[in-house]
């Protein structure tokens, strides 16, 4: 949009339509999320609202932070590790190409990109977050909005 700031760009009506089509995707495997972080910018935090929603996950309980949106996936990771170890999971919403290079820290063979409203899905066998970088991530799925049309 042009006289918008990137970090202020809202969720356009196909982005809304590839949304709703992971939503579904998500829903049907009956999907829980302990927390939901996202960038504090406009379009992945609108995402992220309508994944909560759809999920019974309260809008007022999705946190932001800044360092998802600033551009290195070393500062997720530094989110990931931190989370509280009473947490079973944790959805991030985030931008290209950072979230792409955090996916392929995990994902073997990687993704070449993850487009809007794409979903990875990892589980890890460990109790504590921050041990993370001592176990093999398992893929869980990989769910890209075309797939599902």
């Amino acid at each position: 949009m042009p006289g918008v700031s990137d970090a202020d760009r809202p969720l356009i009506p196909k982005g809304v339509k590839k949304t709703m089509l992971v939503l579904d995707f998500l829903q049907k495997r009956e999907t829980k999320i302990d927390l939901i972080i996202s960038s504090p910018a406009v379009r992945a935090y609108e995402t992220a609202q309508i994944i909560a929603a759809g999920l019974d996950y309260p809008i007022s309980k999705i946190k932001t932070d800044r360092k998802i949106y600033d551009g290195y996936y070393d500062r997720i990771l530094d989110i990931v590790y931190g989370a509280a170890n009473n947490l079973n999971s944790l959805m991030i919403f985030g931008h290209n190409p950072t979230i792409t290079n955090l996916a392929n820290l995990f994902l073997h063979p990687g993704i070449d990109n993850m487009p809007t409203s794409c979903v990875v899905c990892l589980s890890f066998d460990t109790e504590k977050w921050e041990h993370i970088p001592s176990v093999e991530a398992k893929q869980e799925f990989v769910v890209f909005p075309k797939m599902l049309k």
